[in-house]
């Protein structure tokens, strides 16, 4: 039996690790930190990913996640449109999902490492050696799930890393008044804030903005209210909403470069394959997508019916057919974002061409997609099997 090791426990790594063990891996899985813990993200997921989530038994019933169904946009001076959204979606916090996915993986028989990270992977002789803090192990195949930009992607030397990236992501979750099945998208000067609900009527404000913006006001809190509050309707959120955080989470440099579907043998998976821009609202599923697709090949090699150089090709040929189109609208349509007069654009469009904008979203998204190996797969908010 090969034996696999996923190097982060984000969201693509859970269910890699889910997917495998359900199918009688040996799977070990290395992360950071230690459940539950909070992630900088939209906390949105599209509905495409709902049939497979139940063929595994993952789908967050228990958290009675909100069906999201309207798309509500606003301009850098507050001008607005809404349509609806034609699959829709649901929303959950990382903290509950994840760790969610991370109980549903012990059962299933995963190891788990945890509050320890990874200095270095080696690969030689058709095997890897990864070190950790005071621990080396041998395996026979590495997925790796780091996320945005961890220091395996340093050591590693990949191609995206050496280029600075100005983007600055910042999450809070509040209380405030917006209907449960809308996700709104305000946009400010030199970035955009999305606003969503997620279990038990909490909701997600998440903002990306460029570095400059923090650097000119020195601090998130003056910058939320010298440029974001510019927007009126992101004004009356940060005026009107209760601040469930002492401070929010932050990431810095998020890049949206092109990546490879593997480096040095090891298989990305998540956003260490690829990242779309969070205004599409998409990324969580295609975290979920990548991991079903790279898991179905590594089932197969490990019955020895694709070699190394086979899993790799096939992985990197599906992941492209599935994700690269989508990455490239995402970047072109993020350039309708964080200025007067291009988000003016794009909310004339939704005001003035629901077609076409109903095509701009269509190429952002995928398809509902299950596991092909299981039987019946329930139904999801607002559609049939």
């Amino acid at each position: 039996m090969k034996s696999i090791l996923i190097v982060g426990g984000g969201l693509a790594g859970l269910v890699n690790a889910n997917y495998l063990a359900e199918k009688g891996l040996s799977v070990t899985l290395i992360e950071k930190k230690v459940y539950p813990f909070h992630r900088v993200c939209g906390e949105y997921i599209s509905n495409e990913v709902v049939p497979f989530l139940i063929s595994l038994d993952l789908f967050p019933e228990e958290f009675h996640p909100p069906s999201i169904k309207e798309f509500q946009l606003t301009s850098v001076n507050g001008k607005a449109a809404q349509m609806p959204l034609d699959l829709g979606g649901f929303g959950i916090s990382r903290f509950a999902f994840d760790d969610f996915l991370y109980k549903k993986a012990l059962a299933r028989g995963v190891s788990f490492i945890l509050n320890k990270g990874v200095e270095d992977i080696s690969y030689q002789d058709d095997q890897f050696l990864v070190k950790t803090e005071g621990e080396t192990f041998t395996v026979d195949l590495v997925i790796g799930s780091f996320g945005k930009r961890s220091r395996v992607d340093v050591a590693l030397k990949r191609d995206f890393i050496r280029s600075r990236s100005p983007y600055v992501g910042v999450k809070y979750h509040i209380r405030t008044d917006q209907p449960s099945d809308l996700i709104s998208l305000h946009n400010f000067k030199d970035g955009y804030c999305g606003l969503s609900q997620i279990e038990d009527g909490k909701f997600t404000l998440c903002y990306l903005t460029h570095r400059s913006n923090l650097k000119k006001h020195g601090t998130i809190q003056s910058m939320e209210a010298e440029v974001l509050s510019k927007n009126p309707y992101l004004k009356s959120v940060f005026q009107n909403s209760e601040f469930l955080y002492d401070r929010p989470e932050v990431i810095n440099e998020i890049t949206f470069a092109t990546k490879s579907p593997f480096e040095n043998h090891i298989l990305m998976t998540g956003d260490a394959a690829g990242m779309i821009t969070p205004l599409c609202g998409n990324g969580m599923a295609m975290a979920i997508h990548s991991a079903k697709i790279l898991s179905e090949l590594v089932v197969e090699y490990s019955a020895g019916k694709l070699t190394r150089d086979q899993l790799e090709i096939s992985y990197t040929n599906k992941w492209k057919a599935q994700f690269a189109t989508r990455l490239w609208a995402g970047r072109q349509i993020q350039k309708l974002f964080g200025d007067v007069w291009t988000s003016n654009v794009a909310v004339n469009i939704i005001r003035r061409s629901k077609p076409i904008a109903s095509m701009i979203m269509r190429n952002t998204h995928g398809q509902p997609f299950r596991n092909l190996t299981t039987a019946g797969c329930g139904s999801f908010p607002g559609k049939t099997k």
